[in-house]
């Protein structure tokens, strides 16, 4: 079924390519939160990170998809949105991020 909604988008100050968070409905079943929206190393597009704990030594996954085709459909509807947000944010600016954000 994999049914994506109510993403929502906030961006921060960016930090070592952190710029922002995404959390989203998936299946009107199940809040996900705390995805994080980092710049590619390479300078083009984005990636996400799902929540880890650290316990220890030790960084427990919180959760992630487990399958491929998941992972890419929550991938193309949060990018879709962070695009949409961060272009609207930085319209005219060539930062990214929060301090665009609050400053359009």
């Amino acid at each position: 079924m994999n049914q994506i909604a109510e993403i929502q988008i906030v961006p921060i100050k960016p930090n070592n390519g952190l710029i922002g968070f995404a959390s989203l409905v998936l299946d009107q079943k199940i809040y996900l939160g705390s995805i994080g929206i980092h710049t590619k190393i390479e300078g083009s597009g984005y990636r996400l990170t799902y929540p880890t704990k650290k316990i220890g030594d030790k960084n427990i996954n919180l959760y992630h998809p487990i399958t491929r085709e998941l992972g890419i459909v929550i991938e193309q509807a949060i990018l879709e949105k962070a695009n949409k947000v961060f272009k609207r944010c930085n319209e005219g600016s060539k930062n990214v991020g929060y301090d665009s954000f609050i400053n359009p």
